[in-house]
């Protein structure tokens, strides 16, 4: 048995630009693809790099689960009226919310699966520069390749690994780094160990900071300069190394693309906004899915629109003070599916596109840097909460002199289900429910299927 990533190729030179449609990909057909030679020109390596994009608008990462499945694993099983909760009947979901995960779980070999592909499709890109003789269009899609390898890296690690500052040199086991390609049968065959969680931060953070310094300030719907310091902004402050964090995000800010719009939903209503610093693009015939996958498909309850699965608590909805628009605007009664419930309005439409950065979340991590440090670069602490939070938007008061904790609240009510709560309550060191930040249950397993192809050189994680 050969590692996931045998044939991705293929799939990376053939899947159209945006999201991955509903079906998964069936690759073992195409197993006669001599991926040595596919790329012969830089319209091939514009294909492979459009192919990475779409693998990570799939369902298995950004088109849902990597946006979703933070929420539903931060839910309150058994006691379900404080946060969210999953009350859909999808097996790998409802092991997820009730963390009884097994080492077969379906949604993690999907996230395994399907982040090795983005990651090796960027690869190949980089092992094939050397056909595209534009100077600028290759330092392009090198940007973008580093950029791809980068943030599956990340998302990867603080998915199936222990969370950063779990032991005091973060040398516990994280996941493989994999900074070359695997196209041929002998290099899928390869079995490697698991990179230490330290290790593949350190990854991640070179292939962004690289990225950041060869895209484009303007790359369109495309991953550009301030999309790979944004990026770095969440990394350095998932590791509470706060200098860098207000750095990067200052950088974002400072660079005048974004602002925040008026309304707290035409982000979600409308497509690239001023607002977002990245998303992924969907359409009607081309999105993450409309039964079997997709945020709308999971989060509405409306007629003709959505599975009803995820609940919100009503106690969670309380937490808004009154008056909030936010409360209004994102939260309803539904209609549809399991009607009479309260569900997320963020997601109401397949089509729609899916922000993965907001400029928003910038605003607040330059705020709560420049809190913790003492500093004020960019701007005060004050002025940038009043950004996200202030009486147009959002129908409330400035808040003066707001502390840490009026930060992290407002962190918690703006970005909500937006797929942060449970990296938040590892970030913090936190607990909810009965579970520790550092709870071992909360950690994803490793697909089986590879710890078996490695014959054990991977290693599973505790508890799986």
């Amino acid at each position: 048995m050969k590692p996931v990533y045998k044939y991705i190729l293929f799939a990376a030179l053939t899947t159209g630009l945006g999201t991955a449609c509903n079906k998964r990909l069936d690759l073992e057909p195409k197993q006669s693809i001599d991926a040595t030679t596919a790329i012969q020109t830089p319209a091939d390596v514009e294909a492979a790099v459009v192919g990475a994009y779409s693998v990570m608008g799939g369902g298995a990462l950004y088109g849902t689960n990597l946006l979703m499945n933070p929420e539903i694993s931060a839910s309150y099983f058994p006691n379900t009226e404080q946060y969210a909760s999953w009350r859909g009947t999808f097996t790998g979901q409802q092991q997820i919310g009730r963390k009884t995960m097994n080492r077969d779980n379906g949604e993690a070999a999907r996230i395994w699966t399907a982040g090795y592909l983005a990651i090796n499709t960027a690869n190949i890109v980089l092992d094939n520069l050397s056909v595209v003789t534009d100077v600028d269009q290759k330092a392009q899609y090198e940007g973008e390749a580093l950029f791809v390898r980068g943030i599956m890296h990340f998302e990867l690690v603080r998915i199936f690994g222990l969370p950063w500052g779990a032991t005091a040199n973060n040398s516990q086991p994280g996941v493989v780094i994999k900074t070359t390609s695997s196209k041929t049968e002998a290099d899928a065959a390869q079995k490697l160990p698991r990179n230490t969680v330290a290790e593949v931060y350190a990854q991640a953070i070179a292939d962004l900071t690289a990225a950041a310094s060869k895209l484009p300030e303007d790359n369109g719907t495309r991953a550009d300069k301030y999309t790979a310091l944004a990026f770095l902004a969440k990394i350095y402050l998932q590791q509470g190394d706060f200098v860098k964090a207000r750095d990067a995000a200052n950088a974002v800010i400072e660079s005048g693309k974004y602002s925040m719009n008026a309304s707290v939903r035409a982000v979600f209503d409308n497509k690239n906004t001023n607002e977002s610093v990245w998303e992924i693009q969907q359409n009607d015939q081309n999105n993450a899915g409309t039964s079997n996958d997709g945020m709308a498909t999971f989060f509405a309850s409306l007629p003709g629109i959505g599975r009803g699965d995820v609940r919100i608590a009503g106690a969670f909805l309380s937490t808004y003070p009154a008056g909030d628009l936010r409360a209004e605007e994102w939260y309803y009664v539904g209609t549809g599916a399991r009607p009479g419930n309260l569900y997320c309005g963020k997601w109401r439409s397949f089509s729609q596109n899916l922000p993965v950065i907001r400029i928003a979340e910038m605003y607040l991590i330059r705020a709560e840097t420049n809190l913790r440090l003492g500093t004020t670069l960019g701007d005060t602490p004050e002025n940038d909460l009043a950004e996200v939070r202030n009486p147009v938007r959002t129908n409330l008061p400035v808040i003066a002199a707001p502390t840490l904790a009026d930060i992290l609240a407002e962190r918690r009510l703006e970005l909500a289900f937006e797929g942060f709560r449970i990296h938040e309550i590892k970030r913090l060191q936190q607990s909810f429910s009965v579970y520790n930040w550092n709870d071992a249950k909360l950690v994803y397993p490793i697909p089986q299927r590879e710890v078996q192809a490695t014959e054990g050189i991977l290693v599973q994680n505790p508890g799986y």
